[in-house]
């Protein structure tokens, strides 16, 4: 009997599907390769807080390690990855930071998975509801019991650590919040886990360079450096302008991601050109502290402009400024606003976001010029307009 031939399904359907699903909800993305010239926009959308990305002297420190190193670390840090100026990074950031240990990886990313999964392995994980996408995926690794506690709430990571079955513990927070641009209580967060025994594990990469004296971060500013049950992760690539990450904490911490760090050991060193980047970003910081608090004092201006419009936003403790306005194609319709007035603006959508909180988000830089400030000024006003009109 002939059998009638088996239906054999497209294996790229339900992709299609899904596209046209978010299509539909105005949550499709899409690449926007820039010019070297930058194409004239003012830049409102990247983390290039200090304006140091294309700073001359970052870029002739790069050229140099070139020069010097080549192109590549040509290999893992455990292998042929690690140079002499990776260990001078990671000795300046300490000396920087006021940490005890230090341990650069490949980006800011790569830091938190290693860090969150190594050190929350075998105990109970709790997170910050707000925390970045790396540190979602940074628990899911661990493969460890994880309590996402409300935004800000210390009283639920207390509850959490109080309850707990596992005997160890860690909490991880951002300091600064990527989006919403709000500072987390480290001090007090800091207080529930020594008491409870656990380790705090605190993201800094959008506080670096920003908050604290002279840049040197969330944590630093909370009187809490050097405190051997706190570990910090940072980023390379917003206040520094290079690419990379870092985390710096005790010394058996740096020892057991040396150890059992996946994200470390198998990854590529980072290049170093961007050691060399970072390094003299550093140096700048050291020389001009007053870097920081441009970017803050732009940042409030920002906020303040949008508050007289009418437009939702907060009380910016760094240099993020987010502009709610709810719906997906709301913030697309406003991006573009923004980008007729020449501003390039960050649009966030869910996942990135809550349902129903889609906003632009701004961020300030340290060489925000008044003339840019009032073409932005410019921009606010037309996106309140265009809200009004809705």
């Amino acid at each position: 009997m002939e059998q009638s031939p088996r239906h054999v399904p497209d294996p790229l359907a339900r992709f299609r599907s899904a596209a046209a699903d978010r299509e539909a909800a105005g949550l499709r993305r899409a690449l926007r390769p820039r010019t070297p010239d930058d194409d004239g926009m003012i830049d409102l959308a990247s983390n290039d807080y200090l304006g140091l990305a294309r700073d001359a002297r970052l870029a002739e420190a790069a050229a140099a390690a070139v020069r010097a190193w080549g192109t590549g670390s040509t290999g893992s840090r455990l292998v042929t990855g690690s140079t002499a100026l990776h260990a001078e990074l990671e000795a300046d950031l300490c000396a920087f930071t006021g940490s005890p240990a230090a341990l650069v990886f490949s980006s800011g990313y790569l830091a938190n998975l290693a860090a969150v999964a190594a050190l929350g392995r075998d105990a109970l994980v709790v997170s910050d509801a707000g925390n970045h996408a790396s540190i979602v995926d940074a628990c899911r690794l661990s493969r460890s019991r994880v309590v996402v506690t409300p935004h800000g709430d210390v009283g639920a990571v207390e509850k959490a650590l109080a309850g707990r079955a596992e005997e160890h513990a860690v909490v991880v927070t951002d300091a600064l919040f990527s989006v919403d641009g709000d500072l987390a209580p480290l001090a007090e967060l800091h207080e529930v886990t020594v008491r409870h025994g656990a380790l705090l594990v605190v993201d800094e990469a959008h506080s670096l360079g920003v908050l604290g004296p002279g840049g040197r971060g969330a944590v630093y500013e909370a009187g809490l450096a050097g405190e051997r049950g706190v570990v910090k992760t940072i980023t390379l690539s917003k206040s520094l302008g290079s690419q990379g990450g870092a985390v710096l904490g005790a010394p058996e911490v740096i020892q057991t991601l040396l150890d059992t760090g996946r994200p470390f050991i198998f990854d590529t060193g980072l290049a170093p050109a961007c050691v060399a980047a970072a390094l003299a970003a550093l140096d700048i910081l050291r020389n001009q502290p007053e870097l920081p608090g441009r970017v803050r004092a732009r940042a409030r201006e920002l906020a303040s402009t949008a508050r007289e419009l009418g437009l939702e936003t907060n009380d910016p403790a760094g240099a993020v400024v987010p502009i709610v306005l709810g719906h997906p194609e709301t913030a697309l319709r406003a991006a573009l606003i923004f980008a007729e007035h020449g501003v390039r603006a960050g649009c966030f959508r869910p996942p990135s976001v809550p349902v129903g909180r889609s906003c632009l988000r701004l961020t300030a830089r340290a060489n925000l010029t008044s003339d840019e400030l009032a073409v932005t000024g410019d921009a606010l006003t037309a996106v309140a307009e265009m809200k009004v009109t809705m």
